[in-house]
């Protein structure tokens, strides 16, 4: 049997166009006990970025606006909106376990291979 293609193919597969302008592009590296995760942000503001830490979860959201307040947009190539991405770096890890640094358009996440392990501290229970 022979294929003859199908020109609707890429019309309607055309994700991966889409998906690389709207994902934060990451490397990640590990050295001496940690990770460092380094991801693109370039054009969006140290602001609007968040870094959340749930369920052992790191999800990194950031948020590119453009003003196009009184212009008549004639093209726009470039995504505006919110950007995710989410690691699983597994349960254990506390806020105070990971460091973050924004420079130059980048952000550069560290956090150590395995989670710290915290004193537990005595809580006592109030009686009334």
């Amino acid at each position: 049997m022979r294929y003859y293609p199908n020109y609707f193919d890429d019309f309607f597969n055309d994700t991966k166009k889409q998906d690389t302008n709207t994902v934060l592009r990451t490397d990640i590296y590990e050295k001496d006990g940690y990770y460092q995760i380094c991801m693109e942000v370039c054009g969006i503001q140290k602001e609007n970025i968040q870094i959340e830490l749930k369920d052992g979860y790191l999800k990194i959201t950031a948020t590119r606006n453009i003003n196009k307040e009184d212009t008549h947009v004639l093209r726009q190539e470039r995504f505006t909106g919110t950007y995710s991405r989410s690691f699983y770096i597994g349960e254990g890890y506390k806020q105070e376990d990971i460091k973050a640094r924004f420079d130059n358009g980048e952000l550069f996440i560290l956090l150590p291979t395995k989670p710290v392990k915290h004193e537990e501290e005595t809580r006592y229970i109030n009686i009334q």
